[in-house]
């Protein structure tokens, strides 16, 4: 039996960074607000005491903070001819569970796409003619620009206490930013983090190189910082306990510390946690949501009715509530039709390691933050020339290492023993003098037509539901851009004195159990023609005008960045949007 609960004027499936955006904006504008998460409630204070959160162990290799897959999961094959098998244990990427989502355990790197990648397609043929693109490769322009989301990715910098130097303001180059990035309206909330020796050393490098080496945006407070809500963050002690941990010393912006506590203070706002929505609900007609249905830790059935219905879960969850909810046409890859599943992409990242002389060189990798280091941004987007390279995309490259944790920070020489006296010895030798950054090269992945979600036709979850299925593989230009890159990285390290530098660039095929990120894109993805696109420029749906898909699900493709900037500003476009133009006129926002 199904519970029926009262009316609200919206219900969020999600409560991460976007659902928390999203949720503010629609109650600040008088809306009664309603969030729905699957996962538990967490708070800075009791869940991330700094007496006990840095524990490597626990959050690091057991993964505290992520779903389990024994709750849900997904099957995975590389090739449309295989069978899928499901992920019995997490490797390529990390599902968040929990208020807050990735948000809790983020890096915090903080980034803005390039102008160009909003409309990739269009840039790439104009500059290298259609036939240079792989004939599979589905990339497209988004609907919106750089220009419209501006003034959104300020409010979210300003939102996070963001620390970094800016390049690019009205136009203007500032010496000491990044002289790629898109103009700016104002400087960066803070300045950057102060840089620990590797990072500065990489830096002057790369400068004899002919590169310009700017400081990686940062959620990581360089200084104690009040924003807009009046919530106050304290500055970052360099713990090197920020991705994959919650930060107890309220340094790290996440939904906890910038905006939760402004709206929970809302009377007209209310969360549901423990509570998995399984099903959006539609009208007779198939076009109006109605609402939701979520169950809770009891295994009770509840309908929660609603106006407006906002999702804004993980990326694949995202694909698979839409999927269950029979919401779009699922793409088909034989056919090349449908929208739902489509365009799925992930990152191509890689590493080098290098060793020095411990006699010369002590670089103390345990003084460190999620988002720190120094890095170039020459071979990202089309900064560079693709022509004689024979492939499109790129990546920024940087010194990011985030850490020295004992348990995973154990770099040691090509031909070490993998055990033994041996292998401790070289560790001891190497630890303080090795560089392994976390994401050295960061790499876009653009998208194919063979690389996308559906629904498994043999797994379920525990509810009965069928699995999301991944279907996904390198192709050929990726594997181009990440060597290239690499090998551009590698070069830089050589510069900088390195006795040996191990190149360790990303090889096919897609590694399911190897971490990347967790930067899954794409599968409902927005754009101007609802042929391609399950969303239009306002992330509102084609077929149901009531539900907006939030989040990098929109993406069409993958950039050389991490997302969550980007993600944000979405969202406060979208908020934007149904604010001043939906709340006005109820209906579909752009006719397709």
């Amino acid at each position: 039996m199904v519970r029926k609960l009262p009316r609200k004027d919206v219900v969020i499936i999600g409560l991460g960074w976007t659902g928390s955006i999203m949720a503010y904006e629609l109650a600040d504008a008088g809306l009664d607000v309603v969030a729905i998460e699957r996962g538990p409630w967490r708070n800075t204070a009791t869940d991330f005491p700094p007496g006990y959160a840095a524990d490597e162990l626990r959050f690091r290799i057991r993964h505290e903070l992520f779903l389990r897959p024994e709750q849900t999961t997904f099957t995975f094959r590389n090739k449309m001819s295989q069978t899928a098998l499901p992920i019995r244990s997490w490797g390529a990427f990390m599902p968040p569970n929990g208020v807050g989502g990735g948000g809790v355990h983020w890096n915090a790197e903080t980034w803005r796409f390039l102008p160009s990648d909003f409309k990739l397609r269009t840039h790439l043929t104009e500059r290298y003619g259609a036939s240079f693109l792989p004939g599979d490769m589905t990339i497209q322009d988004w609907g919106v620009t750089y220009d419209d989301l501006e003034p959104r990715y300020d409010r979210f910098e300003y939102l996070c206490g963001t620390s970094g130097q800016a390049g690019n303001i009205k136009g203007k180059i500032i010496d000491g930013g990044n002289p790629f990035e898109g103009p700016r309206s104002r400087p960066y909330p803070n300045p950057p983090q102060d840089q620990p020796f590797s990072h500065t050393l990489f830096a002057k490098a790369a400068r004899n190189l002919g590169y310009k080496p700017f400081p990686q945006p940062s959620g990581n407070m360089s200084r104690a910082y009040q924003n807009p809500f009046g919530v106050r963050l304290g500055p970052c002690s360099y713990c090197g306990f920020c991705e994959w941990f919650g930060c107890g010393n309220y340094s790290k912006a996440s939904p906890q510390t910038t905006i939760l506590p402004a709206l929970i203070r809302k009377p007209n706002f209310s969360a549901r946690d423990n509570s998995e929505v399984v099903r959006i609900n539609l009208d007779g007609t198939g076009k109006r949501a109605t609402g939701v249905t979520f169950v809770d830790t009891d295994g009770n059935d509840w309908e929660q009715p609603a106006d407006l219905v906002v999702l804004s879960a993980f990326t694949i969850f995202n694909v698979q509530l839409l999927l269950l909810s029979g919401i779009g046409k699922p793409y088909d890859p034989a056919a090349n039709t449908g929208v739902i599943g489509r365009n799925f992409s992930h990152q191509t990242v890689s590493d080098v390691v290098s060793f020095f002389d411990p006699a010369k060189f002590v670089f103390n990798p345990f003084i460190a933050s999620g988002a720190i280091g120094m890095c170039i941004d020459e071979f990202n987007g089309d900064n560079f020339d693709h022509g004689p390279h024979g492939f499109v995309g790129g990546g920024y490259m940087g010194q990011v290492q985030t850490n020295g944790r004992p348990i995973e920070t154990t770099p040691v020489p090509p031909g070490t023993p993998l055990w033994g006296a041996q292998w401790k010895k070289a560790v001891k030798e190497n630890y303080l003098s090795a560089l392994k950054p976390g994401t050295g090269v960061h790499g876009s992945m653009y998208s194919y037509r063979d690389v996308y979600v559906d629904l498994d036709p043999t797994y379920k979850d525990r509810l009965g539901r069928p699995l999301a299925r991944i279907t996904m593989d390198f192709h050929d230009n990726e594997i181009k851009q990440n060597k290239f890159l690499t090998d551009k990285f590698a070069e830089i390290f050589q510069a900088m004195g390195a006795r040996q530098v191990q190149k360790q660039p990303r090889k096919p095929p897609y590694d399911v159990t190897k971490y990347q990120t967790t930067h899954l894109c794409g599968g409902a993805i927005m754009g101007t023609d609802p042929s391609t696109s399950a969303v239009n420029r306002y992330l509102q749906t084609w077929d149901v005008p009531n539900l907006f898909v939030l989040g990098a699900s929109a993406f069409p493709q993958n950039a050389g960045y991490n997302p969550t900037g980007t993600v944000a500003a979405l969202a406060y476009w979208a908020a934007d949007a149904i604010r001043e133009k939906y709340l006005r006129n109820p209906g579909q926002l752009i006719n397709g």
